[in-house]
């Protein structure tokens, strides 16, 4: 989701961010003074590191089980606990 190359997987989603381009206001947010603009600075100077650590998070994020019955609950409003 960049305005730089839209149809590739790369760092420039992170270049965006730099520049201020984030597409998403919730993307910007990555880089905005806070403990993020580091990652963000690393990557868009790093396109290998980059798809390095997005395929790490995705293997991970695969390994969460999905909580089910009396383990989890389905929330009424996102934003709030039950």
């Amino acid at each position: 989701m960049d305005l730089a190359t839209p149809n590739a997987f790369d760092g420039a989603f992170c270049g965006g961010l730099l520049s201020r381009r984030g597409v998403l206001h919730s993307d910007q947010q990555l880089f905005s003074g806070g403990s993020t603009d580091a990652l963000v600075r690393a990557y868009a100077s790093n396109a290998a590191q980059f798809r390095n650590d997005f395929a790490a998070a995705m293997v991970r994020m695969g390994g969460i089980a999905v909580l089910a019955g009396s383990q989890g609950q389905i929330r009424l409003r996102c934003s709030k606990v039950n």
